[in-house]
């Protein structure tokens, strides 16, 4: 789960960390209040809350002089979407701004910590150039890039911490600065189960302090429930509607631009399934593993999900039952007829536990449900019934 800057600084900041002081604005006038109630004549920055990097690039964040300067930027921002190069052409939408004041930057670094899966340990990556997208830094100079790993049996030590800091470039008071600095993010990273902690820019000011001027914190979504207050930070108005409709409902969901609405049970079949559509043809609009022990009622929010996408011609039901029951989703699927209302193709695959009493409520049903006995099957008819529903239009 992503939150946004503002969100991330507020938590930053209760561990120690740094930051310019700001306020977050829903309106115009607020955030022209905003700039006045941060003291001082200006200048103020102000930046777009939304879920992507590249804000700057894409006219997400200014630098205004004059609260009047800072109402009509907001005024022109507000109920926009931002497209940046990190999001998709429809971009995301701007319903809150965040007014700081601006800050004399004499140097820009970049620091983060992300979970290495191969090491099993939290990486922490830094370069002497910040305010570049970790992306183009490896690319156009991959040498800047520094690289320090955390055992988490002894967690993040003082000489860790200076050695990066020196390998940075640093000297003298902001060395001590910057272990102070490291080990505040690191608890953050630790105490509330994060998944990332960017700062980017880590600024040295012209005073020689460090402050985080710009902050990204990520989440494991599967920690939330002992984190509250970190849950209590989502915003599903950032988030893709049809996977802020599955999350609402426990399905783990992925939306894609394809035609080929997938319903299947385990990460692991939903990607093979995927990628058998693909190899016959057509293209998946979505993953979604309905998970293990699906009842009927869930089977039918499943088929709500994934009939949210008005791209989908077709579904493709793919359950190899263990903890499931062929039976059971059977009956979701007949239910998903009448409480759902389906009016496109269904083709559907079932193996494993009850699936003879399965494939009898399927028969039975009297409905024209698409049978199929194995992967390969289900694939070609379901991307055979997607061309003749193209082809019927």
């Amino acid at each position: 789960m992503d939150i946004h800057e503002h969100q991330a600084k507020d938590i930053l900041k209760g561990f120690g960390v740094p930051v310019p002081k700001g306020f977050v604005a829903y309106s115009p006038e607020q955030a022209a209040y905003c700039a006045r109630a941060l003291g001082g004549a200006g200048p103020w920055v102000v930046k777009a809350q939304v879920h992507s990097g590249g804000r700057g690039e894409a006219g997400g964040v200014k630098l205004c002089k004059t609260d009047a300067e800072v109402m009509d930027y907001a005024a022109s921002l507000l109920g926009t979407r931002l497209v940046t190069k990190q999001t998709d052409a429809q971009g995301k939408g701007v319903y809150r701004l965040y007014v700081e004041e601006a800050s004399d930057i004499a140097q820009e670094l970049y620091l983060g910590f992300v979970l290495d899966r191969k090491s099993e340990r939290i990486m922490i990556v830094a370069s002497g150039h910040g305010g570049m997208e970790i992306e183009d830094l490896a690319h156009e100079d991959p040498d800047s890039l520094v690289r320090s790993v955390i055992d988490p049996a002894v967690g993040l030590r003082e000489y860790q911490a200076r050695d990066l800091g020196f390998r940075l470039g640093l000297t003298g008071p902001q060395v001590t600065q910057f272990v102070t600095f490291l080990q505040a993010c690191y608890r953050a990273y630790r105490d509330l189960d994060a998944m990332m902690v960017e700062i980017n820019p880590l600024v040295i000011t012209g005073k020689g302090d460090l402050v985080a001027l710009d902050a990204k914190m990520s989440f494991d979504t599967n920690a939330l429930y002992r984190r509250p207050q970190v849950a209590a930070l989502r915003d599903p108005g950032q988030e893709d509607p049809r996977e802020a409709m599955a999350a609402d409902n426990g399905l783990a969901y992925v939306g894609l631009d394809g035609d080929i609405g997938c319903i299947i049970n385990g990460a692991g079949l939903a990607m093979a399934s995927m990628d058998m559509i693909q190899l016959a043809g057509g293209q998946p609009a979505n993953f979604l593993d309905i998970g293990g022990g699906a009842s009927p009622e869930r089977v039918c929010q499943a088929f709500r999900t994934v009939l949210s996408d008005r791209n989908v011609s077709v579904i493709l039901v793919n359950i190899f039952a263990g903890i499931n029951r062929c039976d059971w989703i059977a009956k979701g699927v007949i239910r998903a007829y009448t409480d759902v209302g389906i009016e496109i193709p269904v083709v559907v695959r079932l193996s494993g536990t009850n699936v003879e009493e399965g494939r009898k409520i399927i028969r039975e049903s009297g409905l024209p449900i698409i049978s199929a006995d194995t992967l390969a099957e289900a694939a070609d008819r379901a991307v055979a019934a997607a061309s003749q529903k193209i082809a019927a239009e």
